[in-house]
């Protein structure tokens, strides 16, 4: 399989879904991957054991203001800068690139850094979705060290992070892409692609864009955007009316940097670590948290992620208390 012009669109569309409203606008970093591939030819996705067990595999992410990364969208040679600070540590050459956050601007972030470097795109990512958090991802749940982790700018200066877990490389990058300016690129949890087999979600490619050709997206309500409140810290509150033949129901979203609540007559529809995405009618793309508003004509989808998710790690890593819900509880997955 490859992503090529025509599927980067069906692609851009479901890792929008995946953002389960956050990420990043996947508007801003889908024209860069559709240059990339304009210039450097479609990418070819491979499953992990596909590779040589051995083989080392780039995880890249945007880290910082999706404003600031919305102006600042890098250049041709920021992905062999970053690659070749990678290589450098491993003493091997990269042989596959793999999204380290599928859901929200990364997915198309990683295709135009693959098409640059001319190698695979994995079939898979470290977390099945977006989250807020560097440490919130399979790998870290499955004992993966995230260092040496390389942080990098657009003009090349890199920061590496040796001997640090998931909880301290959060604390210790968001100064550093601060003082890189509000953007940066993180290459963090280095692995080979027998590790990928193992511990990524597996498939997260292929789910993108069965999702962005409107598969499995079966809504749970349809209907229009009442009320929306932000009382700070990037939170809000949805209020969703349906119509047609969802009249007269009555949902609430609770949003972070991601939609995390899904409730209807004091029951929850979906909890964190669900996705939970708004679909906008007229459109047909996902409504980052940040861009909705009253009126919005809107289809209400909801999902599991990845099954790791729901185990007692899982849940305590980014599970409803994980982002504040106190009072609701995600039951541990027998």
């Amino acid at each position: 399989m490859h992503l090529d012009a025509q599927a980067l669109t069906d692609f851009a569309r479901g890792c929008a879904v995946l953002g389960s409203g956050g990420g990043g606008p996947v508007a801003d970093t889908l024209p860069v991957a559709a240059q990339a591939i304009e210039e450097c030819g479609p990418v070819p996705v491979v499953a992990p054991e596909e590779l040589p067990a051995d083989a080392l595999v780039l995880p890249v992410s945007l880290v910082g203001s999706p404003a600031v990364a919305a102006e600042r969208i890098g250049g041709r040679g920021e992905a062999g800068r970053l690659a070749a600070r990678v290589e450098q540590l491993h003493g091997r050459p990269v042989a596959a690139v793999m999204c380290g956050e599928i859901g929200g601007q990364n997915g198309c972030f990683t295709v135009s850094w693959a098409a640059r470097l001319g190698v695979p795109l994995l079939d898979a990512d470290s977390i099945g979705r977006a989250f807020p958090r560097l440490d919130q991802n399979v790998l870290e749940l499955a004992g993966l060290s995230p260092s040496p982790a390389v942080l990098s700018d657009e003009y090349g200066r890199t920061v590496v992070l040796d001997d640090v877990d998931g909880a301290f490389l959060e604390e210790l990058a968001r100064p550093i892409v601060a003082v890189f300016g509000g953007r940066a690129v993180s290459a963090d949890y280095p692995l080979s692609a027998g590790q990928a087999a193992r511990h990524a979600v597996r498939g997260s490619v292929t789910t993108a864009l069965a999702l962005g050709r409107g598969e499995d997206l079966d809504p749970v309500l349809t209907g229009k955007v009442a009320s929306v409140q932000r009382p700070g810290d990037g939170a809000a509150s949805v209020l969703l009316e349906g119509t047609g033949g969802d009249a007269g129901r009555l949902v609430v979203l609770r949003a972070r940097s991601e939609f995390v609540a899904a409730m209807e007559d004091g029951r929850a529809l979906a909890l964190v670590p669900d996705v939970i995405a708004l679909i906008d009618a007229r459109t047909g793309w996902a409504v980052p948290v940040e861009e909705v508003r009253y009126g919005l004509r809107v289809r209400l989808v909801t999902f599991p992620s990845a099954a790791v998710w729901y185990t007692e790690a899982g849940l305590r890593l980014a599970g409803p208390e994980a982002f504040g819900l106190t009072g609701l509880k995600r039951e541990v997955a027998p």
